[in-house]
């Protein structure tokens, strides 16, 4: 198989990392960190690179991109640790051009390409323990189409998104709402994560609403692996510039009277580090590659992808600290702000472990078919 980039993507890499470089410096991320940890003026800025009209098709205003293209842009992105959820803007998109009635795609999308709407996904809740199909949001039909009554939790900028992507119950079944933070009877309490973004507690009490899918489940399935697939690319961007920034403290870092790099123990420890981390760059590759995919061989594919990024996140993010030593859990030291990340990641769309039993119970079923 063929992994090498195009010339398209490769420039769009370089014009993600010059941004990455020059226009999101630690400096100014410590500052949006102290303002709440969201700025809508960079989250503009990626607007006006093109970037959140990736993945929209061209027919309503996008650059109708894929998700490779979307995976070399996250990671570009990891590397600086930008706080901004550009994910959310790949997940709408998706799910809206794949379900949502075209009255509702014209409506959306093309503010979404633009930057002008931020829509982000609202499907956690306290009881589901990262399962989709827990979900005890409820909808209602209302003169101006439905109602929502919710509690959302952990939901990417919530307080400062312009609308939600909200899953609910409807006549039995999950369906799949669009709510505008605006509406009557939405309520947010944001706050900073241990990365430094921003999330919210979103609550809903009989909100109005936009129906998107009464397939739901199948919908918030699709958001939920791109979300999956996204986080896969922005932990490996975060995973390389953590391993380049250990590398460059070991060739610096003297004891005895030499660098340590030039010691073999720790060497060894920097190679493992190097394989983890290319272990987790192939399994991104093949989880944004499956994103096209049938729904099941999608899902299996995702599963297996977050086990080893899970895997790997957590290796490369302690030894990355160890290395360092004390220096290495400072918050002044940007190396820290890596590690906070790669934690992070590692728990968001479902940790290792609800990974690793989503792997077995796919496999069950499949030997189940053969048996």
């Amino acid at each position: 198989m063929d992994f090498d980039f195009s010339d398209d993507q490769q420039s769009l890499r370089d014009a993600v990392r010059r941004w990455v470089d020059k226009g999101y410096t630690f400096e100014r991320r410590r500052g949006i960190v102290a303002g709440g940890g969201f700025d809508r003026a960079a989250y503009n800025e990626l607007a006006e690179l093109g970037l959140t009209a990736l993945t929209v098709p061209e027919a309503h205003g996008g650059l109708g991109q894929g998700p490779v293209d979307a995976m070399v842009a996250l990671e570009e992105l990891g590397r600086g640790i930008v706080l901004e959820p550009l994910a959310q803007a790949f997940i709408a998109s998706s799910v809206l051009s794949q379900y949502a009635p075209q009255a509702v795609q014209a409506d959306w999308l093309p503010r979404i390409a633009s930057g002008e709407a931020l829509v982000v996904l609202a499907q956690q809740e306290r009881k589901a323990r990262y399962r989709l199909d827990v979900c005890e949001a409820k909808a209602a039909p209302a003169q101006s189409g439905h109602a929502l009554t919710a509690i959302k939790s952990i939901v990417p900028a919530g307080d400062q998104a312009d609308t939600f992507l909200v899953p609910a119950q409807l006549d039995g079944a999950i369906a799949l709402f669009l709510v505008e933070r605006s509406a009557p009877g939405v309520a947010t309490r944001g706050y900073v994560t241990q990365d430094g973004s921003r999330a919210a507690e979103v609550q809903l009490a009989d909100a109005p609403a936009t129906l998107v899918a009464t397939d739901g489940l199948a919908a918030l399935a699709l958001a939920v692996d791109t979300g999956i697939a996204g986080v896969c690319a922005e932990a490996v961007g975060v995973m390389d510039q953590a391993v380049s920034l250990t590398v460059d403290y070991m060739n610096q870092r003297k004891q005895f009277g030499v660098v340590i790099a030039s010691f073999q123990a720790l060497r060894h420890r920097v190679a493992d580090m190097k394989m983890q981390l290319e272990l987790a760059r192939s399994m991104s590759y093949y989880a944004s590659l499956k994103l096209n995919a049938p729904a099941d061989e999608r899902r299996r594919a995702i599963a297996r992808a977050k086990v080893q990024l899970g895997h790997s996140m957590r290796f490369v993010g302690q030894q990355s600290v160890q290395l360092h030593g004390g220096i290495g859990v400072t918050d002044e030291y940007i190396g820290s702000h890596y590690f906070k990340k790669l934690t992070q990641l590692e728990m968001t769309y479902g940790d290792t472990l609800h990974h690793l039993g989503e792997v077995s119970a796919r496999m069950q079923d499949t030997a189940g078919v053969f048996a």
